[in-house]
């Protein structure tokens, strides 16, 4: 039976698929997938799977989101199982709403295999744990690429209710969000993290105060999360993840 899996594929460690997921990934005929998709989570596909790569990435994007739709829609109502392979979770900044939309307009039947979002993920591999009794009761995840189009007022509320902010797609923006948010009333030495290629064994994080952050912006690259909040000074105590990748290199070398 002909059907589109909608399927989280996690944040990039492999270890993190989860197992309907690879379940999903295995029944598929066609496997449309991401930049942020690990590869080496293809090796559940079968071997007479069609894999198409539909990467994008800031001003460079290998398939249209149009064409990637019409993809899905073709090969489903040709009687193929799909798999959609989206970073992260699928509905966190995934265009899985937008996708499911379509396949509900298409009548395409279809499930969605959530996945381990980025945010928790990279912050917990980084030692940052994104609530915290006595540090943080709320959490906010958010668009950082167009933080211009909220004024100053929304960028207050935003931090009057919240206490932790998680931001995706947000490294070249950062200078301008670091902006507003002190602009806003942020406290310049509000602790922040950068987390680059998060969960992958190349993970590296910086932690600074959000002043500081917002001057060093130009040398951070994709892809990375941006975490800001008090929760962030745990990380100097909780190194688990990168410490323990430090002493597997000292003890290789």
């Amino acid at each position: 039976m002909s059907r589109v899996y909608l399927v989280g594929a996690g944040p990039g460690d492999k270890e993190l698929l989860t197992i309907k997921a690879a379940k999903a990934i295995e029944s598929a005929d066609i496997i449309l997938y991401d930049r942020l998709v690990n590869p080496e989570i293809l090796e559940h596909a079968r071997e007479d799977a069609k894999c198409i790569f539909c990467g994008k990435q800031p001003g460079q994007h290998q398939k249209k989101q149009e064409e990637i739709n019409q993809l899905m829609v073709d090969y489903a109502q040709q009687g193929n199982v799909v798999a959609r392979l989206k970073g992260g979770d699928p509905f966190i900044f995934g265009r899985g709403g937008e996708e499911a939309l379509l396949l509900e307009d298409a009548n395409v039947s279809y499930q969605v295999i959530p996945g381990v979002t980025s945010a928790s993920s990279a912050a917990t591999y980084a030692g940052i744990p994104l609530t915290h009794r006595d540090l943080s009761g709320s959490v906010t995840f958010m668009n950082g690429s167009n933080p211009s189009t909220k004024s100053i007022d929304e960028w207050k509320r935003i931090i009057q209710s919240t206490d932790t902010l998680c931001f995706y797609m947000g490294i070249k923006q950062l200078y301008t969000t670091c902006d507003r948010l002190m602009e806003a009333g942020m406290d310049a030495f509000t602790p922040v993290a950068v987390i680059h290629w998060g969960t992958y064994d190349m993970q590296k994080t910086t932690v600074d105060t959000l002043i500081n952050i917002q001057q060093q912006s130009e040398r951070f690259t994709n892809p990375s999360m941006i975490i800001v909040g008090k929760v962030v000074q745990l990380h100097k105590d909780i190194q688990w993840f990168e410490k323990t990748a430090d002493e597997l290199t000292a003890k290789l070398q």
